[in-house]
């Protein structure tokens, strides 16, 4: 039944979706809480815990890793478009979503199970540490189940997210898209401050690294969820699936898909979807800027992923933070990420998200200089604070973007594309980053190294902001019709 105050959706002659008030407030809290959900996943596993204990507690290559987010992306890449033309047709985003999820949640538990299991229980924090001999490496059958493990979980998680995103035009007019997706990004930090606080309890037996819980909680705590008894960073990831599933309920619950039974249901043939892909980006032609749009996206979402899944390791190694600290760290940091997100909200709303974006990605690129640069890591401080504060800016403002250059009735096909277009520039980042901390730290050190991957990273961002100069700025006229 409809809200008393909500118009259900209907679409244009022409397939555009036409919302004439915003859906009722527990739907779009439900949507944007799915933000606060997902980033839970994406720090404390993409960002955090993960690559660390990959390769500072089992002393496996940067090449390991780059593998798993690269083969990740790929199959992110070749079968999210096709799913997008699937829920294009038959106008149906939520079981996209709500399935993704469950295989990404299941699959972190995976990891914690494995690193449990399959492979030493070692590094910091760990209870009952085993020590690893100089030369060790990790047996091949532990490394493979470990890393197919995250190569699961990080594709669902990166799956879910362009039939989330295609979920917004459904849930209030186009001159209010802005504000609801900068609140979802706010709500978005708002889950890694909790994600972090609330995981690193299991990592070191504080909240945030910094109050200490009483034992007898701490072991009730360890005894309820289970393989988190050892500590450490392996323990992190079981906790952080409950987490992720758990927050995600309300969207399962209260969000619906209001135009899936306004569409004829017809048999969707998968040949047919994959052809729609390269239909998709030739008709894009048709969308003035949506093709390099997607091209600007292949770029700087490429640029952002890859700092992200290396940011702790640069942060231990290269500025020389103490082994645990980063959790503190990046907790701290991710408080301005919840203003900022805001903030690009409101300001996505009035200049319109070309301007907004743009002003984003070029604090990225001088705000990548000044890391390389930082003598020291008070200096790190003051440039992390500054990228917390932007980071949200770019999600906040692509999504309105993306729906100002398209049709929304093809809201989740262009989504998917550049989803596509990302992942497959995901593909090659890892491993630029990692050939050139591999290949140059014998040489040259670790801080030169790691500094130098971070180069190549403000490269790919400055290249994107050129490319976005020319994107049509249509959001303007399109509001007013609206």
């Amino acid at each position: 039944m409809a809200h008393a105050t909500h118009v259900i959706p209907t679409t244009a002659p022409d397939g555009e979706v036409v919302v004439e008030r915003a859906a009722p407030a527990r739907e779009r809290f439900s949507w944007a809480l799915y933000d606060f959900a997902n980033t839970i996943f994406s720090m404390n596993v993409a960002t955090l815990y993960f690559a660390v204990w990959l390769v500072s507690d089992l002393h496996v290559r940067n090449t390991a890793m780059a593998i798993g987010n690269g083969v990740s992306s790929l199959l992110v890449a070749l079968s999210i478009p096709v799913f997008g033309a699937i829920s294009d047709a038959t106008r149906r985003r939520k079981p996209w979503v709500v399935w993704f999820t469950a295989l990404a949640c299941l699959a972190t538990i995976a990891i914690g199970v494995i690193g449990q299991t399959m492979v030493p229980v070692t590094g910091d924090e760990t209870i009952g540490a085993a020590a690893l001999p100089a030369g060790w490496q990790l047996p091949m059958p532990a490394l493979v189940a470990v890393i197919a493990a995250f190569i699961v979980a990080n594709y669902a998680y990166q799956g879910a997210l362009p039939f989330y995103n295609a979920m917004l035009p459904e849930l209030a007019p186009l001159r209010e898209q802005g504000r609801l997706s900068g609140i979802g990004t706010a709500l978005g930090y708002v889950g890694s401050i909790a994600g972090v606080a609330l995981v690193s309890a299991f990592f070191n037996g504080s909240v945030a690294g910094a109050l200490a819980l009483p034992p007898a909680t701490l072991s009730t705590l360890r005894t309820i969820v289970p393989f988190t008894a050892h500590g450490g960073r392996v323990s992190t990831f079981v906790p952080t699936a409950l987490l992720f599933f758990v927050f995600t309920i309300p969207l399962i619950l209260w969000c619906r898909d209001h135009l899936a039974g306004t569409v004829q249901r017809t048999r969707v043939r998968w040949r047919e979807a994959f052809v729609d892909v390269v239909r998709t980006v030739r008709d894009a032609k048709q969308h003035p800027g949506a093709l390099r749009f997607i091209l600007a996206s292949f770029l700087y979402q490429d640029a952002m992923g890859t700092i992200i899944s290396y940011m702790a390791l640069y942060a231990v190694v290269a500025m020389g933070f103490a082994k645990g600290s980063e959790v503190k760290l990046f907790l701290i940091l991710t408080v301005p990420a919840v203003i900022g997100s805001y903030l690009c909200g409101i300001i996505t709303d009035r200049i319109g998200p070309k301007k907004t974006l743009m002003g984003v990605i070029a604090a990225w690129v001088v705000l990548l200089a000044a890391m390389i640069l930082a003598p020291s890591q008070q200096a790190f401080w003051v440039v992390g604070f500054l990228i917390g504060l932007i980071y949200g800016g770019v999600s906040t403002a692509e999504r309105p973007l993306l729906l100002s250059l398209v049709p929304d009735v093809e809201a989740g096909r262009y989504f998917g594309l550049m989803v596509l277009s990302a992942r497959a520039a995901a593909v090659l980042g890892p491993f630029v980053w990692a050939f050139a901390v591999d290949g140059l730290t014998p040489s040259f050190g670790t801080g030169i190294a790691y500094r130098a991957a971070v180069g190549t990273v403000a490269i790919a961002m400055l290249v994107a902001l050129v490319i976005l100069r020319k994107v049509p700025d249509t959001f303007a006229q399109r509001t007013r019709r609206a």
